[in-house]
């Protein structure tokens, strides 16, 4: 039985769980997500929690499970209180600001680079180096932050780039200095 899988799901008492056979929404004050589950899966709502289990136990439905109760114990945490992720600049003359919606970020190539934001996702930065991205959907907003730092990742050499926050960036040794060509 998978340790993850058998967990039970508590729903918040603000948020609203409809479960119709394999797909499942979930509404709540930051707003509303549905995800169509494997086959594989049967969930079912007793109370003031999401209960999921497994109708069989072939190998796809073994992998399934714990995934599954995964991804709806995240749907309820981002329609109750959302997620962030953090991401900080390091670099001469980088810079964010927003404009508007979108994200303006000055990251040392000739032009300026716009970010639009998916919806369901805020973009807001503090003083001119750290960008929060956030959101109700936990994957959107993980494949936004890394969107914005494949940018410029951060380099192993001077650590300059975009990183997630508390990211450590493994640093190397540049080119020991020697004389030229004889």
């Amino acid at each position: 039985m998978s340790r993850i899988g058998k967990r039970p799901i508590t729903i918040p008492a603000k948020v609203q769980v409809t479960i119709d056979g394999t797909k499942v929404v979930v509404k709540g004050p930051k707003g509303e997500l549905s995800r169509e589950l494997s086959n594989s899966i049967v969930i079912s709502q007793e109370g003031e929690t999401i209960q999921v289990a497994r109708r069989n136990e072939t190998r796809l439905a073994r992998q399934m499970h714990g995934l599954s109760r995964t991804l709806v114990a995240n749907m309820v945490e981002g329609v109750s209180n959302g997620f962030e992720r953090r991401l900080e600049m390091q670099g001469v003359g980088y810079r964010a600001q927003m404009q508007g919606t979108k994200l303006v970020l000055n990251i040392g190539y000739s032009h300026q680079v716009q970010v639009e934001p998916p919806a369901g996702i805020n973009f807001k930065v503090e003083n001119n180096t750290n960008i929060i991205v956030s959101g109700y959907d936990k994957e959107i907003v993980g494949n936004t932050a890394a969107k914005i730092r494949d940018y410029r990742p951060p380099e192993p050499y001077k650590g300059k780039g975009i990183r997630y926050a508390g990211e450590v960036v493994r640093r190397k040794a540049g080119k020991t200095g020697g004389k030229g060509k004889k």
